[in-house]
């Protein structure tokens, strides 16, 4: 079985504003609630190729990864993937304009789990979704305050 989970929230934020934030990694601790540590495995700028690896906590396992991302414009769209570990997954942000200086950032995990994931990938599916629904709106709080 296939996971597929798409989330999105409007941002009072120009998009180039929510990219700058959200496409970097350093960033991701202060809005991802489980990534705890992120260590860059190639050199700054983000750039397609750039491999950056990650750890989190994750349905009370911690879990260890490294993404490459694929494809990268900025104020647009960011594609990350990885494929080690028992769930490789594909990340997607995107950054459209929602009006008024606001910004629509949907984000978007997809994953074909293997072994033992695969047993409990409709569990990981609703969890992935109440997640990114709490690091979204997280992130949305972090860029309205400043």
């Amino acid at each position: 079985m296939n996971v597929d989970v798409t989330t999105d929230v409007v941002i009072d934020r120009p998009p180039e504003q929510v990219s700058a934030f959200a496409a970097d990694p350093d960033n991701a601790p202060r809005w991802y609630v489980n990534i705890k540590h992120v260590e860059w495995l190639t050199a700054r700028p983000l750039a397609p190729g750039s491999r950056v690896a990650f750890v989190a906590h994750f349905l009370g396992r911690r879990m260890a990864y490294t993404y490459e991302v694929a494809e990268f414009v900025s104020g647009e769209r960011m594609v990350m993937r990885t494929a080690d570990g028992p769930f490789p997954m594909e990340t997607t942000y995107q950054w459209q304009p929602a009006g008024n200086g606001r910004t629509r950032m949907t984000l978007r995990n997809r994953g074909t789990p293997k072994g033992f994931s695969k047993w409990v990938a409709p569990f990981m599916g609703f969890a992935m979704r109440r997640a990114n629904r709490k690091d979204l709106a997280l992130l949305k709080r972090l860029l309205e305050r400043q």
